[in-house]
């Protein structure tokens, strides 16, 4: 009884500490978990719809139509999007010492330039900064990524003061007809129980990329896993960096039987290319690349779903769990109504809170009993 109250009083004012930043988290990952199509949605109001047709223009062609378009020296190419559905277009990005970052958008069919924005500053950029660092940059992030690692303990001690380990039932019963704070009781404890698994793994995950550097090794210790070198380019006295051609034939070269889905363009001395691959099974874009020296196109590392270690497949495995993409359409949906669990569970345990001393004077309860 003694650890059951104890976490009860953790829960309690963790909960009311933190329920607004898990609130607001909790919202914007609801929206986050279909991304990418509300971002394509938003994409064809502002340019316009991509009709698929039987073949797509080459990466080089448009990257010379980029740079007809866009003469300014200032400007570099940063990354660049291939499209992963016939109706999706090429994505482009631009940077600038001095300016934000310029997406530009292109036709995968035609080559064409439907238009540019500021990648920056688009409605689910915004949403998603807010998600993981509440607009506030590296202090934002920390103040999320603490909240996470809170939530994950609020979810710990939601389901050690469930009362369906006693009797099951009863954790899933809403007494409709009982009184209005008996009501949001059990709504608090049926929402808890149905989202805290979810919420925590969530908690975990968000804590972990928000602490990257320092979960990041503790997770390839664990494992027993080798943590890979940050790969690095040579610098060459005199020496430009190489042909994009070059470097992509190298990177196919390195992963035969996968098809290229991104690449990143070095942007500083010692920073190399690093070209996304995908294979038949995958999924995903982001498992398998290739990092290629960008002034001789060596080959310095590649990552390949298909051998990798027990802690790469472990720090794989955080964005569909953190999404709720692991088991496909029912699962995201599912993940909807789990980023909307924490505003339920803030408005009626502060309710409790609020109204507590009444609630359980009117009901003649014990905290004991109203706990269990």
């Amino acid at each position: 009884m003694k650890f059951r109250n104890l976490a009860f009083q953790i829960h309690r004012y963790l909960g009311l500490a933190v329920g607004l930043i898990i609130m607001v988290v909790g919202f914007t990952g609801s929206l986050l978990v279909f991304q990418e199509e509300i971002s394509h949605f938003l994409l064809e109001l502002q340019f316009s719809k991509i009709t698929p047709q039987q073949q797509q223009v080459s990466i080089l062609s448009v990257i010379d139509n980029v740079k007809l378009a866009y003469p300014d020296p200032s400007l570099s190419f940063s990354f660049l999007q291939l499209p992963q559905k016939p109706n999706q277009p090429i994505h482009i990005e631009l940077q600038s010492p001095h300016k934000p970052t310029l997406e530009v958008i292109v036709n995968p069919y035609t080559g064409k330039i439907l238009g540019d924005r500021n990648s920056e500053y688009t409605i689910m950029s915004m949403i998603y900064k807010l998600h993981y660092s509440l607009l506030a940059g590296d202090i934002g992030m920390m103040i999320v990524g603490i909240a996470a690692l809170l939530m994950l303990i609020l979810s710990i001690t939601g389901m050690i003061l469930w009362p369906g380990w006693r009797k099951l039932i009863a954790g899933f019963k809403i007494k409709w007809n009982g009184h209005i704070k008996r009501k949001n009781f059990d709504i608090h404890k049926v929402v808890g129980a149905i989202a805290a698994v979810f919420l925590g793994i969530a908690g975990f995950t968000g804590f972990c990329w928000n602490f990257y550097s320092y979960s990041e090794p503790v997770i390839y210790a664990a494992t027993f896993s080798a943590k890979p070198i940050e790969p690095k380019s040579q610098p060459i006295l005199g020496k430009s960096t190489l042909a994009l051609g070059e470097i992509l034939q190298r990177a196919d070269q390195a992963l035969p039987e996968a098809t290229t889905t991104y690449i990143s363009f070095p942007t500083s001395p010692e920073s190399v290319f690093r070209v996304g691959k995908r294979f038949a099974e995958e999924k995903e874009v982001w498992r398998s690349r290739v990092y290629l020296d960008q002034y001789t196109g060596k080959v310095l590392y590649v990552r390949s779903s298909r051998s990798l270690s027990v802690g790469d497949k472990v720090l794989d495995a955080f964005i569909p769990l953190h999404y709720g993409t692991f088991g496909g359409l029912a699962t995201r949906i599912l993940y909807i109504f789990v980023g909307l669990a924490p505003t339920v569970l803030f408005v009626t345990g502060f309710a409790m809170w609020r109204y507590r001393p009444k609630f359980l004077k009117s009901q003649d309860v014990s905290p004991v009993n109203l706990k269990t």
